[in-house]
Parts: structure tokens; sequence; C-alpha cells
């Protein structure tokens, strides 16, 4: 390839797996004896793993924890993932492609699985909301230029 032309940019989904799962109802049956008043809790993250030749592995954690009355009604933690064929792309787009793109495309997989794990322990249904992965990028883009800013 000559230095006058750019790669081809391609974006595949190689693979998307359950890599954890955990689901556990620590005060049942006593909880369904309970009025039912919800506090829910939900913890988000992602990380990023660069697999050999353009290849990346991007993992969605995905942490809820459930109390009423006080008391843990239940907690699902699943680790949701990809592989992802990444060639062609800027840096800046690249980041933005793991950060943002490749959990949107995720999400509704986790989503799924702790909708059916709930159902499962006999709990009212949890239907997740969309997230919106490119303003969570975007807002940390914008925490870490003001970090470097203020130094």
């Amino acid at each position: 390839m000559s230095q006058g032309q750019q790669q081809e940019q391609q974006f595949i989904i190689q693979r998307v797996y359950i890599k954890d799962v955990s689901f556990e109802a620590p005060n049942s049956p006593a909880i369904f004896t309970q009025d039912w008043q919800p506090d829910t809790n939900l913890d988000l993250n992602t990380k990023v793993n660069n697999l050999a030749n353009d290849n990346f592995e991007v993992e969605l954690f995905i942490t809820i924890t459930v109390q009423s009355a006080g008391k843990t009604a239940f907690l699902v933690e699943v680790k949701q993932a990809g592989v992802f064929f990444i060639q062609g792309y800027a840096e800046e787009q690249l980041n933005h492609l793991l950060a943002a793109y490749c959990p949107n495309i995720l999400f509704p997989y986790a989503r799924e699985v702790i909708a059916s794990l709930v159902s499962k322990g006999s709990f009212p249904e949890l239907h997740l909301s969309p997230i919106n992965f490119d303003a969570l990028y975007a807002r940390r883009l914008q925490e870490e230029q003001a970090k470097v800013a203020a130094a």
C-alpha cells in the first residue's frame, strides 16, 4: 500500500458472549413476604483488551443491586463481552468505537440476560432503560480535558 492510499475501514463483530454471570437472592424467601419497595442501584463499567491482528475484546460490566425495605432483594452481575475486528480507523475514531459503539452493541444482550435472571429469581420484571454510551464517552472526554487543563 502506498503512502497516498488509506487502509480500508472495517468493523466486524466476530463474537458476542457472556463472560461471567451471577445472581444472588440472599434474603429469599423472606423477602417475598414483605411489601415490595424496590431501591435499585446500577453500576456500569467497560474494559477493552487489545487482542492480536486488529481484534479487540470489549467487556461490559453491569451490576444491579435491588433492596426492598432496607434488605437486599437480589444482586445480579453480568459481564457481557464481544470480540470486534476493527481496522483502518484513526485513533480518535477507534477510541470512540471501543468506548461507546461496542458497548452499545453489547448492552441489549446484557439487558436480556439480566431480565431473564431476575424473572427466574421470581422477582418483578426489571427492564433497564437504554444507555447513551456516546454521552458517557463525551462526558469522560470532557472530564479528562478538564483535568489536563487544571494541571
